[in-house]
C-alpha cells in the first residue's frame, strides 16, 4: 500500500533516509533531522513532499519516496524531483519500489506536469537495471553541479 506520509512517519523515514545514506558510502553527509524533516513536510510552508510504502503484512514503513516541485521554462509546467527512493533492504522485490514510482508518475499525470526525474550514482548497477526497467532513460548530455559548504558560503557572501 502506497499514501501519503504522515507527520507520524517522519522518525521512520529519517531512519530510512540514514539506512540511504550508509548504502551510498555517505552517513557522515547526513545530518538532518528528525525535526528538520518534519518542518520540511508538515511546517508552516512545506518544502518537500513524501509517499510511505507500507507492508500489508504487518502496516510497516518499509519504504518511501520523498519528492519536491520544479519547473521547466521550455515546458512552462512544473515537474517532481524525486530526492530519495528507498525500499528497506529486506522488502526489495515486493513491487513497493515501482508502486511508489507509479504513485508520483499518477500525480505528474494528473497535474499536468511534465516530467518525473532524478538522480542516481553511476555505480549502483541495481537501481539503474531497475529504473531502465520502468522506461527511465539517464540524461547523459547534462551534468550536475553542486555549491555547498565552504563554496556556497563564499559566492553568497559577496
Amino acid at each position: 500500500m502506497i499514501r501519503v506520509a504522515t507527520p507520524e512517519d517522519v522518525p521512520a523515514i529519517h531512519t530510512m533516509v540514514r539506512e540511504l545514506a550508509e548504502y551510498e558510502k555517505a552517513l557522515d553527509e547526513a545530518n538532518a533531522t528528525v525535526e528538520q524533516l518534519r518542518e520540511a513536510l508538515f511546517g508552516e510552508r512545506p518544502a518537500a513532499y513524501a509517499h510511505v510504502a507500507v507492508s500489508d503484512d504487518d502496516g510497516e514503513v518499509v519504504g518511501f519516496a520523498l519528492w519536491f516541485l520544479n519547473f521547466s521554462t521550455w515546458r512552462g509546467v512544473h515537474g517532481v524531483y524525486l530526492e530519495d527512493l528507498y525500499v528497506r533492504p529486506e522488502r526489495r522485490g515486493g513491487g513497493y519500489g515501482k508502486a511508489l514510482l507509479r504513485e508520483l508518475a499518477r500525480i505528474c499525470v494528473e497535474r499536468g506536469y511534465g516530467r518525473l526525474e532524478w538522480s542516481v550514482l553511476d555505480w549502483n548497477a541495481p537501481s539503474i537495471a531497475f529504473y531502465e526497467s520502468l522506461g527511465a532513460r539517464p540524461q547523459s548530455e547534462w551534468t550536475v553541479y553542486r555549491l555547498h559548504d565552504g563554496a556556497l558560503a563564499e559566492l553568497g557572501a559577496a
